[in-house]
């Protein structure tokens, strides 16, 4: 595809491009009034000002990330057989990590699929496209999970903040099929997910070995799943033998699901549910001094953008605080956050700022992330986005 457009780097401007990294931003574009007239998710030819053939990239004129790369032949087909021949390279990985059809099968950029997003449950596929490239593929990509996958639903969860970023609209739809409910299988327990009115893309996989941890320290104790979702620590926890667990949410409908699996479970008997802010439950249960031995805070992201790290830094110092406020002397806390903007040392800083002001001795067991579907780009550090600690208190 001789005739794809060419983009070329600014002079000087290619080093983390050759050095591996799938991001080329704005300033590092030579941005022509041919480049600007693209229509954004084009398919092009990257270059540096010395020639150097970086392969074919998708491009967005209008975004900050303005070059994201997909292949290293600048004349590659990026059509349905491109896509399938990369989507079936994920599920040969996925295949040999995980016994059961589980998983994320697609995360973005360190799946060389970038901007992409697939979850599988078992025939049931989530796809969200958080970038103008993988929006314009979405036929091909559709294309190709029905050829390789045969799923009974595709379900586009095109709702996601950065979107915007990328000039997108959002679109929550089915784009095969007639059903948007799914059912994940994790710890021996099966969870219903409503992958059309749920959170996200319906389940957080992220967490999938954090969740085994903690309920192997949760046999005969009390347990807080705060910003329980759909109660994956929680339920797990109970099942492992918990005495007591407290699901803590704001989403009503969420709590339905997660106690509607612990009854098929049979847990129900010792599954409570309480909707609220997961704040202001976790100080109003500070102040009136209850305790439980495990304690998960496992919150959104706090910092959506760069501009709201100081912010975000404050929010887990004292979710950290609260959190630790709550949890019996001698018990254990995991505590974690999704935002990518706010790095490890940053986030491990304000977990120790909150139990100083908790006034809580402590020591880190663990400190975590992602599981292996989850899997990060050499040359792209935020995608290590998920930090964990798990704690012993004093």
């Amino acid at each position: 595809m001789t005739d794809r457009p060419l983009i070329r780097l600014n002079p000087g401007a290619d080093r983390r491009v050759k050095a591996g990294a799938p991001w080329a931003f704005s300033n590092e574009v030579a941005m022509s009034a041919a480049a600007r007239a693209l229509p954004p998710g084009s398919v092009v030819r990257l270059e540096g000002d010395d020639g150097w053939r970086h392969g074919a990239w998708h491009f967005n004129p209008h975004s900050l990330i303005a070059a994201r790369r997909l292949d290293a032949d600048p004349a590659a087909a990026v059509d349905a057989g491109w896509f399938r021949a990369r989507l079936a390279s994920c599920l040969a990985l996925r295949d040999r990590l995980f016994p059961a059809p589980f998983y994320r099968l697609v995360h973005a950029e360190a799946d060389g699929l970038p901007g992409l997003v697939v979850d599988r449950y078992g025939d049931a596929l989530a796809v969200q496209a958080n970038t103008a490239g993988m929006d314009a593929s979405l036929p091909a990509i559709v294309e190709a999970l029905r050829d390789l996958l045969s799923p009974r639903v595709i379900v586009a969860r095109n709702d996601s903040a950065v979107r915007k970023l990328e000039g997108l609209e959002d679109q929550v739809a089915l784009l095969h099929g007639e059903d948007g409910s799914a059912t994940v299988e994790e710890g021996g327990l099966s969870f219903p997910v409503d992958l059309l009115g749920g959170q996200k893309t319906g389940w957080f996989f992220d967490q999938r070995p954090n969740r085994a941890l903690v309920a192997r320290l949760a046999e005969g104790r009390t347990v807080l799943d705060a910003f329980c979702h759909l109660g994956g620590f929680g339920l797990q926890a109970a099942r492992a033998g918990a005495s007591r667990v407290t699901l803590l949410d704001a989403s009503q409908h969420a709590l339905d699901l997660a106690l509607a699996a612990a009854r098929g479970a049979g847990l129900g008997a010792r599954v409570a549910a309480q909707r609220a802010d997961a704040m202001e439950a976790l100080e109003a249960m500070a102040a009136q001094n209850t305790r439980f031995e495990v304690v998960v805070a496992d919150p959104p992201a706090f910092a959506k953008s760069r501009k709201d790290i100081p912010a975000a830094m404050r929010g887990y110092a004292k979710l950290a605080r609260l959190a630790a406020q709550v949890t019996a002397p001698g018990g254990v806390l995991f505590i974690a956050s999704c935002s990518h903007h706010v790095g490890p040392a940053d986030f491990a800083a304000s977990v120790a700022e909150g139990l100083r002001r908790a006034r809580r001795g402590a020591r880190i067991l663990a400190s975590l992330g992602a599981g292996p579907d989850h899997p990060v780009h050499p040359g792209l550090p935020e995608s290590a986005y998920l930090k964990g600690q798990l704690l012993a208190l004093d």
